[in-house]
């Protein structure tokens, strides 16, 4: 199987299960977060189909994506969208699992894998998913910004002026 095809595909999925997620939340802030998580998904499939075509076929088969074929719905999430809501009240915290769970994933596929050039596109897969989680937590900072401020106890200690 070709690392990147496995790559995209999940994207593809993570992507659709976000759009699901978007439409099921009952909050402007879950639906602008998930919305932007559908967008992240889609450019890191651009991304992905980029390196694709710079890429010689070959150095990207593999052999042990087969096997973890079947592990990319535990990754994207067999949950239906309103029951993820219901168990994350905000429902970010599944989607930072996902993507740590995919870069434990990548990380563990390059280190089985036979072909190196394909460990290699694995581990850098894994990079990339590391910057991909990355900008998700950037999303989620920006989106919760509002409602962070300096009045938390472990600022306690400052006098007003």
């Amino acid at each position: 199987m070709n690392v990147f095809d496995f790559a995209m595909e999940k994207e593809e999925e993570s992507r659709k299960f976000y759009e699901k997620l978007a439409t099921a939340a009952r909050t402007n802030e879950l639906k602008t977060v998930f919305t932007l998580l559908a967008e992240s998904e889609g450019e890191h499939y651009k991304h992905l189909a980029a390196l694709k075509a710079g890429t010689d076929p070959r150095m990207a088969d593999s052999v042990v994506l087969g096997r973890a074929k079947d592990q990319l719905g535990k990754i994207v999430g067999e949950a239906a969208p309103d029951t993820v809501l219901a168990e994350d009240r905000d429902g970010y915290i599944h989607a930072i699992k996902a993507e740590e769970e995919s870069i434990r994933l990548y990380e563990e596929l390059a280190d089985k894998e036979l072909n190196r050039a394909a460990a290699g596109i694995l581990k850098r897969i894994a990079e990339e998913e590391k910057h991909h989680l990355e900008v998700m937590e950037n999303i989620y900072e920006f989106v919760e910004a509002p409602q962070t401020y300096l009045a938390w106890g472990e600022f306690s200690n400052l006098r007003e002026y």
